[in-house]
């Protein structure tokens, strides 16, 4: 895992996953294993980049000890982290200075430190995932076998017209009991949690085949272009096409 603190980079760009973004001069971001990510230089000209890069592996915590309950909150952002945390302005304030000061602990006090930094990281506030979930090939922990049961059947249907009575029946619940269940769970209602996982399939698609802008859409379930190319600028802040040469053209790594 990586934790990414970028400083004095207003106007760079941000890739993670299959979420590109312009950062402002202060970039803090849990990075979860085998998520791909990086940061360019895009529109930035400043020449007093610094950024400290943060690299363990997830058995630092122990799969037993992170079950506590003292560590839920760590455990739960490092479920998030495979889609990838960015944290707000705010906390970046907070956290910033102990991160540029690590490197001069040592031993037993620098693993404290970190781990407080962690903890500080999973109890804050306003911190938002980047990647969408079905990018990155990972299985996500809901905490409830009816919700995996939901994600697992819309991740496999996709391409197909799916309406709230098919999930509530997967769930067996009836659908304004399931409303509430799937937005108390993920966070999401049921059509935005639809549109994340589709979403997820075509930013894949336009960086791994060669296929069509409408094509990739009727394939992965979405039967209205002007409603796709909508909803797709909303969540990515840019066309379809844009996303895929943004993607895919030459980039200078910060």
């Amino acid at each position: 895992m990586e934790l990414n603190l970028v400083l004095n980079a207003s106007g760079a760009e941000r890739i993670v996953g299959d979420h590109i973004g312009e950062i402002n001069d202060m970039d803090l971001v849990l990075v979860g294993s085998n998520l791909s990510h990086g940061w360019f230089t895009h529109k930035c000209r400043s020449t007093e980049i610094k950024e400290v890069t943060i690299q363990f592996h997830k058995d630092l915590l122990d799969e037993k000890f992170l079950k506590r309950n003292q560590l839920s909150f760590i455990r739960n952002m490092f479920e998030q982290a495979k889609r990838g945390v960015l944290f707000s302005g705010e906390t970046i304030h907070k956290i910033a200075p102990r991160l540029l000061n690590l490197s001069n602990k040592n031993g037993f006090h620098s693993i404290l430190e970190l781990l407080s930094i962690l903890h500080d990281l999973s109890v804050s506030k306003d911190n938002k995932m980047l990647s969408d979930p079905t990018f990155t090939k990972e299985d996500f922990n809901y905490n409830s076998r009816r919700i995996e049961k939901v994600f697992e059947y819309m991740n496999n249907n996709f391409d197909k017209l799916l309406t709230l009575s098919d999930v509530a029946k997967i769930a067996n619940m009836p659908e304004a009991s399931f409303s509430r269940f799937i937005k108390k769970r993920t966070g999401y209602t049921f059509v935005d949690s639809l549109s994340e996982i589709r979403l997820g399939h075509v930013s894949r698609m336009l960086i791994d085949t060669t296929q069509s802008v409408a094509e990739i859409a009727y394939n992965c379930g979405f039967n209205n272009m002007a409603n796709f190319n909508r909803t797709f600028k909303t969540k990515k802040g840019c066309t379809p096409k844009e996303f895929r040469e943004n993607y895919g053209g030459k980039r200078v790594f910060i």
